[in-house]
């Protein structure tokens, strides 16, 4: 995702992140401001309380929205890689008309998605595999 200069979300999918929209961004603005005031040094000048809970919510934050914080508006395709797991993304992606690809294992629903990829989703490889795949043609795409 980094190297197609795309989103991601690498754990799991913080619930209404696309489908409320307006508290996703009140989020991700209060993110990028506590990492300004984090590398401006702000931190050091708190009290060892109020900055061990900033750094606490700087991380947590980190860790659900880092792959996201510099989205403006919502996304054109969503790629979805294990169906069953992140039923939830899927779920926002049909009530909002996102178009979604997802890597379809035996125990999901082709249905539900747009575009059906039929592979293992338990498998790094398999999955390392079609990621690239799609990293070099969203590369391509961009670059014409």
């Amino acid at each position: 995702a980094i190297r197609a200069r795309c989103y991601y979300v690498n754990k799991k999918w913080p619930g209404g992140m696309l489908t409320n929209w307006s508290t996703t961004e009140t989020r991700l603005s209060k993110f990028r401001d506590l990492r300004t005031e984090q590398k401006a040094g702000r931190f050091n000048r708190l009290p060892k309380r109020d900055a061990a809970m900033l750094k606490r919510q700087l991380s947590r934050l980190q860790t659900y929205l880092g792959g996201i914080k510099y989205m403006t508006g919502l996304p054109d395709i969503v790629i979805i890689v294990d169906q069953h797991e992140e039923y939830t993304a899927l779920r926002e992606c049909i009530t909002l008309g996102i178009p979604t690809i997802c890597l379809i294992d035996t125990n999901c629903d082709p249905d539900l998605a747009d575009i059906s990829i039929p592979a293992n989703d338990d498998a790094i490889s398999s999955i390392r595999l079609i990621l690239n795949k799609l990293v070099f043609a969203i590369c391509e795409g961009r670059s014409s």
